[in-house]
């Protein structure tokens, strides 16, 4: 996609601070410089997010994210990662180019990445028939 900044990255029309890269995925620190080791893992063919990549970029970018992660983990110095996605407008997508975030992670680090959600208005039950996939 022409306008689209992580193509013109991948392109290396832009720079990036490349963290990881294999023939279909890229890895990079986020310029927000938020957070120590802020990554972003992006497919090198665009989508917009995860409803509408294939099975087989979503396969290749878990696998991607898994590799980065562990090596934060054992080689790094870092206790554990998040792993962050937004999909859709409605649910903060920032960048219309699918990508993740990992936010590694240390013992005591006082980084607060999960929302404090409101309680749902339905039950349990209610909520399972509703969402189940069939």
């Amino acid at each position: 996609m022409q306008d689209c900044i992580f193509c013109k990255i991948i392109k290396g029309d832009l720079p990036s601070y490349k963290i990881y890269e294999d023939k279909n995925t890229y890895g990079f620190l986020d310029i927000s410089n938020d957070g120590n080791g802020h990554i972003l893992v992006i497919p090198k063919k665009h989508c917009e997010n995860v409803l509408d990549a294939s099975d087989e970029i979503l396969t290749d970018i878990i696998k991607t994210i898994k590799k980065i992660s562990n090596h934060l983990v054992k080689n790094c110095g870092f206790d554990g990662v998040n792993i962050i996605n937004a999909s859709g407008k409605e649910a903060e997508q920032s960048v219309f180019h699918l990508h993740f975030h990992i936010l590694p992670r240390k013992q005591g680090d006082s980084m607060n990445v999960f929302p404090k959600l409101k309680k749902s208005d339905m039950t349990l039950e209610e909520m399972c028939e509703k969402l189940k996939v069939k």
